[in-house]
């Protein structure tokens, strides 16, 4: 999972390598890395942690450039929002995306994530917004 690394190009919008994520992870009570797999080889890496708010986060998604266009930044930004939503009481579930990140922005709105109107750094928040949440 460490070595797993972007498009040269997607380097301004997320890790040269995975590694960086694990290490946050290690050092952080926040972040819980998980491993991303297709079949029995590990091809990407995401992030998920609980805020202050008691929201959840979905962080330092890292697809390999080899696997993208796949599908499996999709199944897994799906899987993981269904989770953590199903979580006890129903958290609001956030992630943050660079706003020239143009590919982010799209994957994430056509899986029900709206940009809240606020900023991390220099990143947009966005909600997922489920029938229960609007």
């Amino acid at each position: 999972m460490a070595d797993v690394a972007p498009h040269d190009d997607q380097r301004r919008f997320v890790a040269a390598l995975g590694a960086r994520y694990l290490l946050l992870s290690t050092r952080s009570e926040v972040w819980t890395s998980l491993a991303v797999y297709a079949g029995e080889t590990v091809v990407g890496h995401v992030m998920w942690g609980v805020d202050d708010d008691g929201s959840h986060w979905i962080g330092g998604m890292l697809i390999d450039a080899a696997e993208q266009n796949r599908g499996v930044g999709r199944a897994t930004v799906r899987t993981l929002a269904a989770w953590l939503a199903a979580r006890e009481g129903n958290p609001p579930v956030r992630l943050s995306y660079h706003p020239d990140n143009v590919h982010a922005a799209a994957l994430y709105t056509s899986l029900g994530f709206h940009p809240t109107g606020a900023m991390d750094d220099d990143e947009l928040i966005a909600e997922l917004l489920t029938p229960t949440r609007s």
